[in-house]
């Protein structure tokens, strides 16, 4: 199976479990090709949106993220935060870090490259997104970012590997050698997302009822 196929597999399979449990009014599928996604992650960022819908008992999203290299234990806690979160202090730091989304669960699949990826824990000395921000409104709702520390554990991770994410789990690099690209498949049951996001970069014809 090559790579398109994997991908391609990938995303419909998310999207297609969880419309079996939609209502009837939104069980149509919705199809996201390799080369649409791959359009997506060529937009300038890291985490970028490319679709959010309906699917009846709870909107779904899925977004393409492309990490570039980080050096091994390089997080740095955030000074004096704006909108603090998390805990004050504790006696074991991962040196990565990493963001936790209240509400939102999330499954990657890694399209291409690799990395370690911290899980677990609690966030020190944390910043909590924005409200109005992209984060918040796009991408993962109300979250809280900084250090993990605390019950934590690292996983090298390759091309072709799926973690599942709870919501309130803390997540973060440890060390990316070069590159890790993947796609996350978003559930949002407490709907603080949109139901009807589609990245521009996919153009006016895409249509998330795919016919």
């Amino acid at each position: 199976m090559n790579n398109f196929t994997k991908s391609l597999l990938a995303v419909q399979i998310a999207l297609a479990g969880a419309v079996a449990v939609a209502q009837d009014e939104e069980t149509y599928a919705t199809y996201i090709t390799e080369e649409q996604w791959q359009m997506v992650n060529e937009l300038p960022g890291v985490d970028r949106q490319i679709v959010s819908r309906d699917i009846g008992k709870l909107n779904l999203s899925v977004g393409i993220i492309h990490r570039g290299a980080v050096e091994r234990a390089s997080g740095q806690s955030t000074p004096n935060p704006e909108r603090p979160c998390g805990v004050s202090s504790s006696s074991r730091n991962s040196n990565a870090r990493g963001i936790m989304h209240y509400a939102q669960t999330e499954t990657y699949y890694i399209a291409s490259g690799s990395g370690t990826i911290v899980t677990g824990g609690t966030i020190l000395n944390g910043n909590e997104s924005a409200p109005g921000s992209n984060v918040t409104d796009v991408l993962n709702g109300p979250s809280c970012s900084g250090v993990i520390v605390g019950d934590w554990i690292a996983k090298h991770v390759k091309e072709g590997d799926i973690i599942i994410i709870p919501a309130g789990t803390p997540h973060g690099w440890l060390e990316v050698p070069v590159h890790v690209d993947y796609l996350s498949v978003r559930p949002d049951p407490d709907r603080v997302l949109s139901d009807s996001y589609i990245n521009p970069a996919l153009g006016s014809d895409f249509k998330i009822k795919t016919e």
